[in-house]
């Protein structure tokens, strides 16, 4: 298996020669990748015009005079070489860079399955690098100083990532004989009894993981979704669409959902958590939410009420992707409350927005493969917690 190195030859070129001459010492096979949109490619064994060959609108997209437009198609066309490339191919990736070369080459790393060793050394990783790592296992190592040239620090730090890198591509994880196929279940503080139950019944067929529904934690579970790590989702928690739609701080962006449609795996969704937004502390909440029905979670968290307008968009949202669907699908809908605060005598009960969101999905699934149901519970209750186990049975059953 290969490490591949990333980076620019025209502006890097010392650097990358020595990070590879560094893993192919630990034994390694390397091979430098240049994603210089200005280099000629000497002394890279993939060069850009080679890079360049696989972008979708052929090798000419990068040609551009703006430099940002140029970065951006270079970074498309590295997406579509990593990608075509058999994964188990790859022992590690490894790529160097300021700002634009950190986007550039993280984007593409994202592209690949988890597990795949992704370390990037960069000028930004002392700062906020959610941007780059977003829901992959990619591992960020600060430069310290800049990537310019080979001193007595860059020397040390590059070396390293160098070691670091052949350390993760000739040391994988043994496989373990004893582990279950993994599910990949959402939860919510306020879904918490629900998901404790289903991992207790679940845990002895199945590894169960459990993601918290903040955004990332969505998108974690779609991209392990996506690498063909989970056989199953039990989509409880939903509650991420609520801030994509209203503009909450957790939301897991317009695609959520998207890689459990087209992967086709066994899919039991509910709407767990549709009964808010989140945002910080309640100072923060923007001020056209100031007279809202608020409630303080903690010092950190704010939560809000949503409407019955918000859980109409809620709902179209949700049967668009639920038609997308290609495997066996069932969405249950509690008619008790969506949550632990959505219950008679608690601060979000409201049957008048929930039923909105509730026929606004049934009235807009037209699947065939998807079945929607609605349970005369609490999403919390033990009976939700038995049509979904049901649920989740039915599916596993029919799945292909």
């Amino acid at each position: 298996m290969q490490v591949l190195v990333i980076g620019t030859r025209d502006t890097k070129a010392a650097e990358l020669d020595y990070v590879a001459r560094l893993i192919g010492g630990a034994g390694c096979e390397v091979a430098i990748v240049d994603v210089g949109t200005l280099s000629d490619g000497a002394g890279a064994h993939v060069t850009p015009s080679e890079l360049a060959a696989h972008h979708p609108d052929g090798p000419d997209a990068i040609n551009s005079d703006d430099r940002g437009t140029a970065v951006q198609a270079m970074s498309v066309a590295l997406t579509h070489y990593l990608t075509s490339l058999d994964p188990g191919t790859i022992g590690g990736v490894i790529g160097l860079g300021g700002s634009g070369g950190t986007s550039l080459i993280t984007a593409a790393m994202r592209a690949l399955p988890i597990g795949v060793p992704k370390l990037m050394v960069s000028t930004v990783a002392s700062g906020n690098v959610a941007p780059y790592v977003g829901p992959t296992d990619i591992t960020m190592m600060y430069s310290v100083t800049d990537i310019a040239g080979l001193n007595r620090i860059s020397r040390r730090v590059l070396a390293n990532a160098a070691h670091a890198i052949a350390g993760m591509a000739t040391h994988r994880a043994p496989s373990a004989a004893e582990d279950k196929p993994a599910v990949g279940l959402t939860m919510f503080g306020v879904t918490t009894p629900l998901v404790t139950a289903l991992v207790e019944s679940l845990q002895h067929t199945y590894e169960p993981l459990v993601f918290h529904a903040t955004g990332t934690g969505g998108q974690s579970m779609e991209k392990l979704v996506d690498s063909d790590m989970i056989v199953a989702v039990l989509d409880m928690t939903t509650t991420e669409i609520a801030d994509h739609i209203v503009g909450g701080i957790m939301s897991a962006g317009p695609g959520r959902m998207d890689a459990i449609a087209t992967a086709g795996i066994p899919y039991v969704g509910s709407v767990g958590a549709l009964d808010m937004v989140n945002f910080g502390a309640l100072e923060t909440v923007p001020a056209q939410f100031k007279d809202r029905n608020l409630y303080v979670h903690n010092s950190a968290t704010t939560l809000m009420r949503t409407t019955p307008d918000e859980n109409q968009r809620f709902g179209e949202f949700i049967a668009s992707k639920l038609n997308t669907m290609t495997g066996p699908s069932v969405f249950l809908l509690p008619e008790g409350g969506v949550s632990l605060i959505d219950a008679p005598g608690q601060p979000f009960y409201d049957p008048v927005a929930d039923d909105v969101l509730f026929t606004a999905i049934e009235s807009g699934v037209t699947a065939p493969n998807v079945e929607i149901r609605r349970i005369p519970s609490n999403i919390n209750d033990p009976e939700f917690v038995a049509a979904t186990l049901a649920a989740f049975s039915e599916v596993m059953e029919v799945r292909p």
